[in-house]
């Protein structure tokens, strides 16, 4: 029994020899990695004042579904949301376009909309009737910068910008 308990605890050495840990010593020195991914930026005036209602467009990128009554809010990955009238499911009908760069993911909660707009949670009046979405609190820096879509962080963010989408290198 002694030992079968050593042989697997050698197998078990040698197996985890060939791994590399965090921080590890598993690249050679200076080798540089990099996404492939470039980072877009937007100056934070510019992207605070961002979240618009527009005409509604074609989806793109769809991202998550959101239902609230007869109203229904698709996710434009990093974009936006699509507002669609689902008073007949069986044929909705594009309403608006809500802008909103960098968003990824809201919720909605007494006709209050809150959206993860990039680093920043805001809260958005939108009135159906009125067509008009007005952005009634922002609280910057709540969440991290967005990752590039293979798993990078972007570093040397330039001051006063926010960093709303990765776009593919050339």
């Amino acid at each position: 029994m002694r030992k079968k308990n050593l042989i697997y605890l050698l197998l078990i050495g040698l197996a985890l020899q060939s791994c590399c840990f965090p921080y590890g010593d598993c690249y050679d020195e200076g080798e540089e990695f990099t996404s492939m991914y470039e980072p877009v930026y937007l100056d934070r005036t510019a992207f605070e004042a961002s979240v618009l209602l527009k005409n509604s467009l074609a989806i793109g990128i769809s991202g998550k579904i959101y239902v609230k009554g007869d109203l229904l809010f698709i996710n434009e990955l990093r974009k936006g949301f699509h507002v669609y009238d689902n008073s007949d499911p069986a044929n909705p009908k594009a309403i608006k376009f809500i802008e909103a760069p960098g968003s990824t993911d809201m919720a909605i909660r007494d006709n209050i909309i809150y959206i993860n707009q990039a680093t920043d949670l805001i809260a958005v009046s939108y009135g159906l009737s009125s067509n008009t979405a007005t952005v009634t609190k922002r609280v910057p820096n709540t969440f991290p910068a967005l990752r590039s879509p293979d798993g990078y962080d972007a570093y040397d963010i330039p001051e006063n910008s926010v960093l709303i989408d990765w776009k593919l290198k050339n």
